[in-house]
């Protein structure tokens, strides 16, 4: 038998998108036995609010012979005769909320994903509204590596459930140069949960890592871990979460934290030091890029509850890319609005609007100072964001009653912001 390999965390995040009750949520569970919702008032509301993580290891039974999906399988144990079997790869899933109020959400976790999975439902017509925004997101954040899972099939007949496949092929044609797999499961049932690790295991490659980089990280999560009536002498600081996009950290690294925290009516930077990392359970003395990674701090803990932290850049003093106050963003905008069921033509936005950025894990709204015949827009930020030059940002516009996504552009300079010294 092969040697199994170490691997301490996930070499790759992979996100499931798609419209609203379709099951993504459910679909993670299957895969890792974990239920990604963790929030009370998701468990509260039963729909995904917040983005949410699980890590898997896709596997593979070492005495199968061939190349059979009943091989595969995210346990240690093989379901066909209980033999040990091999890690494959470990992957951490990125779950995506598909309401359309919480698109914002999906946006910024695109950001970090290096593959998708997109979950459209086999009980509704394809595609729905999110499902198709969703996608459009999806190419928009350069995420190219796609698998479809057509979920809940358990629920249609077969005639159905065929008829539902061919119209996600309709669909993705207007989409997508290729058609990515297609594979029907039932999550409830563990229906073709195997294939799917087979295709996941074989389609979906890490994309080159540079350790040498300057290291950064994207703030999706934040928390204060203390337990209530925890004694002064027992606190611990505050905790990131998120993903390492470049680089690496190390355990007792000077970290800095660009916007940073609102006091006064000031966004300040933050500076602290790294006194811990872990990958879920995992506890590492150093971190690479992919996966959900928990980042202890020295911080006040009340800095860091409730996602106080989330669309921050962490990364070594001095070495974080600008801040913005205002931003010239080189915008290409889509003909059609592609998040409402009847899609309506794109009226760009003129001088005065609102409008809304997802820069990285930030969601930042702006006013329109300027936009030419070139689609070249002046943007005043409500709230500073840090983004590298030629950093590719989504844009939203208010229409009825939802920010709906009308395109996306790229950073071409601005004015800096200046935080009090």
């Amino acid at each position: 038998m092969a040697k199994e390999r170490k691997i301490l965390q996930p070499e790759m995040n992979i996100g499931t998108a798609g419209h609203v009750d379709h099951g993504k949520s459910t679909l993670v569970q299957a895969l890792t036995g974990v239920w990604p919702e963790r929030h009370s008032e998701e468990l509260r509301r039963g729909i995904t609010i917040k983005l949410g993580y699980a890590n898997a290891d896709l596997r593979k039974c070492a005495s199968c012979q061939g190349d059979d999906a009943k091989c595969y399988t995210t346990m240690e144990r093989c379901p066909l005769d209980g033999k040990k079997t091999i890690l494959l790869r470990k992957i951490s899933f990125v779950d995506c909320p598909g309401h359309d109020t919480l698109m914002a959400t999906m946006l910024a976790g695109s950001t970090l994903m290096d593959a998708a999975l997109l979950v459209i439902a086999a009980n509704e017509p394809a595609p729905q509204p999110q499902t198709r925004e969703h996608l459009v997101a999806l190419k928009i954040m350069n995420v190219s590596q796609i698998i479809v899972v057509q979920t809940k099939i358990e629920l249609v007949s077969d005639e159905r459930a065929l008829e539902n496949y061919e119209q996600i092929v309709e669909f993705l044609k207007g989409y997508l140069d290729e058609i990515p797999p297609i594979i029907p499961i039932s999550a409830l049932h563990g229906v073709n949960i195997s294939f799917l690790i087979k295709e996941m295991a074989s389609r979906f490659t890490p994309p080159p890592r540079d350790p040498s980089k300057t290291p950064r990280m994207y703030v999706a999560r934040s928390f204060d871990v203390n337990k209530p009536g925890t004694r002064p002498d027992k606190l611990v600081g505050g905790v990131l979460g998120g993903t390492i996009i470049q680089g690496r950290f190390r355990v007792n690294d000077d970290i800095e934290i660009r916007p940073g925290a609102y006091r006064s009516k000031k966004f300040i930077p933050l500076r602290t030091k790294i006194v811990s990392l872990r990958s879920e359970n995992t506890p590492l003395e150093e971190a690479y890029p992919s996966g959900l990674i928990g980042v202890g701090t020295l911080l006040d803990p009340a800095l860091t509850k409730a996602d106080n932290m989330v669309g921050n850049v962490v990364g070594i003093p001095g070495e974080l890319p600008p801040t913005w106050l205002e931003l010239d963003v080189e915008a290409k905008f889509f003909k059609k609005i592609v998040g409402t069921k009847e899609e309506m033509s794109i009226i760009k936005p003129k001088r005065g609007d609102f409008i809304q950025l997802n820069v990285g894990t930030a969601t930042v709204p702006a006013v329109l100072k300027e936009i030419s015949q070139e689609d070249e827009m002046k943007l005043l930020l409500r709230i500073p964001a840090a983004a590298e030059l030629d950093h590719r940002v989504a844009i939203s516009s208010r229409i009825g009653n939802r920010w709906r996504l009308i395109g996306y552009g790229h950073v071409r300079g601005g004015k800096e912001y200046m935080p009090p010294s």
